[in-house]
């Protein structure tokens, strides 16, 4: 590859980094925003974009403002980076089950009950307050913010892994890898009933339910593309199965919706999880022994948990696997059914 000249110092005095950057003969007839992103490290190209806009680009003492400005080789910017602003959210001690962690990327496994962003009625105790603590001065920024970068999100009450960016250009590689799909997502849940045929793709637009707008539904209009594979990993009788799905879009509540749609809500799912009967397991619960009954109809939170979680490494290029066995609660369910 081409040698390319990039000086980069620290500027304390304005509490930022400096970086002089010359085009290299590659990027000849380049827009200037992919050129910079390019060659510069730890910058994504909407970083590089908001930067122009900040007027934090020069050339020859000229401010550019243009990310569309075709750059031609020999051509040397100077990039003003400011430090990352302190984030918002307070940083808090919660326990954290760290899976894997490095420079660029942290993967966790996330328990059931813990909100991942502050929002209403959750201002803190979330994920996020958690990641500012275990990361510290690791986090290099997100959009100019010291801040974790959430690439995709659990619900609440799911629990299983989840990836977070620690930098700028960690967090724009993974959002394209969710956008493009190819990030790869796989779920364990005990549903009510077993599902036939025992592996399949379940496929419907999800959208508000036009019923109850706090729920989402498969909608014959409108709505988002949405798309599940599904197999049996084993059944309980006929009242029970524990599945695995793999996830090809990510929509929200999306595998609790899907399997809700094919009348096999998951166990313990406040929103989705009524049965046809009119009551949680329908007809499925009634086939089970008291007092067995009552520990699945009861069950606090819904028994969905992201067993599996596949990228390529924003930095690295490589494929990385994780996996993680499904937590006791959910185990504790499967133990009661395998002794019947």
């Amino acid at each position: 590859m081409p040698e390319r000249t990039v000086n980069s110092n620290h500027d304390a005095g304005n509490g930022g980094d400096r970086h002089t950057y010359e085009i290299p003969a590659e990027s000849g007839g380049d827009r200037l925003d992919k050129a910079l992103a390019a060659g510069l490290p730890g910058l994504s190209r909407s970083r590089v974009q908001a930067l122009l806009e900040q007027g934090c680009v020069r050339e020859g003492g000229r401010t550019i403002t243009d990310p569309s400005l075709r750059v031609k080789p020999g051509q040397t910017f100077d990039v003003f980076v400011p430090e990352a602003e302190p984030a918002q959210p307070e940083a808090q001690d919660i326990p954290l089950d760290v899976i894997y962690e490095d420079e660029d990327v942290l993967v966790i496994d996330k328990p059931a009950g813990l909100v991942v962003h502050p929002a209403a009625g959750n201002p803190d105790n979330t994920l996020v307050n958690a990641l500012l603590a275990h990361c510290g001065d690791s986090l290099s920024g997100i959009g100019g913010v010291k801040r974790p970068g959430i690439v995709h999100r659990l619900d609440k009450d799911t629990s299983g892994l989840m990836v977070v960016a620690k930098n700028d250009r960690a967090h724009h590689a993974l959002t394209e890898q969710f956008s493009g799909r190819s990030l790869s997502r796989t779920y364990q849940a005990l549903v009510w009933g077993v599902p036939s045929p025992k592996e399949g793709r379940i496929e419907g637009n999800i959208g508000r339910s036009t019923a109850d707008r706090k729920k989402m539904a498969v909608v014959a209009h409108g709505g988002k593309h949405a798309a599940t594979r599904y197999r049996v990993v084993k059944a309980f009788g006929t009242a029970l199965a524990l599945v695995e799905c793999v996830l090809e879009t990510g929509r929200t509540h999306q595998i609790r919706v899907h399997m809700a749609h094919i009348g096999h809500p998951v166990v313990g799912d406040p929103l989705y999880g009524k049965g046809r009967a009119g009551r949680a397991g329908g007809r499925h619960a009634s086939t089970l022994p008291e007092p067995v009954r009552g520990l699945f109809v009861g069950f606090p939170r819904q028994a969905l948990h992201a067993v599996g979680l596949s990228f390529l490494h924003p930095t690295r290029g490589e494929q990385v696997r994780f996996q993680t066995s499904l937590p006791p609660d959910i185990r504790d369910l499967i133990h009661t059914l395998e002794s019947l």
